[in-house]
């Protein structure tokens, strides 16, 4: 068990969030790693924070976007430079329990499944726990994720070598769920570990915070992106 496995991470302005990220990474009990950073043109220290990593350590790569793209671009541009048999999301201010490579991809070995992701539980901007989990389901469709997605982002792994690369729809919000749509017209299921192995952080006035927001990227990707 010891396929390269491409960690996908798209950023901006995360300075504040992404030491712990990475640190988060480099902490993993299995090694065989490569952690791609794209920076959708932060304007505050995170390239001179992820320099000093990549100067210490040749598995993680950082890539500076052109121009402002937003966080789907990036995401596509990690995914195009992941050479891994397998890709595993992990958002810049979300943070990995120390097992999680590990025992996600012995589940997926162990029972031959290409598309998986786990529970993981909510924390607050410090880190500090909210004593909040996020349950997922055994297995789930097509109709399941685009009814009542139970995925966590930073909790998803992939077999790129059995399913190919994917394109993420470019969508400001949502993105995430355009893509394990994708992913589930080409492969049946994705199925769900019990286990917490994934702390997701809820920052103050983010995108995901505003409820209407969220309802117009939900409406647009059922019905520009889905139809």
């Amino acid at each position: 068990m010891n396929d390269l496995i491409s960690i996908i991470t798209p950023t901006y302005n995360s300075g504040k969030f992404i030491v712990e990220t990475i640190d988060s990474v480099i902490k993993q009990t299995y090694q065989n790693w490569e952690m791609i950073i794209v920076d959708d043109c932060s304007n505050d220290n995170t390239k001179e924070l992820v320099g000093k990593y990549t100067e210490q350590d040749n598995r993680i790569k950082y890539h500076l976007l052109e121009k402002n793209s937003g966080a789907a671009i990036a995401r596509n541009k990690a995914m195009e430079l992941a050479s891994g048999t397998y890709i595993a999301f992990l958002d810049s201010d979300d943070l990995w329990n120390e097992d999680k490579l590990e025992r996600q991809l012995s589940f997926m070995k162990d029972n031959n499944y290409y598309f998986t992701c786990t529970a993981y539980e909510q924390v607050d901007e410090e880190g500090k726990p909210l004593n909040k989990t996020i349950n997922t389901k055994i297995k789930t469709n097509y109709n399941g994720v685009l009814l009542n997605c139970p995925v966590g982002n930073s909790t998803v792994m992939y077999n790129v070598k059995k399913l190919g690369k994917f394109m993420v729809p470019n969508i400001r919000k949502r993105n995430d769920d355009a893509l394990w749509l994708q992913i589930l017209k080409k492969e049946k299921y994705i199925y769900g570990m019990h286990d917490v192995l994934m702390k997701y952080r809820l920052r103050r006035n983010s995108i995901s915070s505003n409820k209407v927001e969220l309802i117009k990227y939900h409406w647009y990707l059922y019905r520009k992106i889905e139809h």
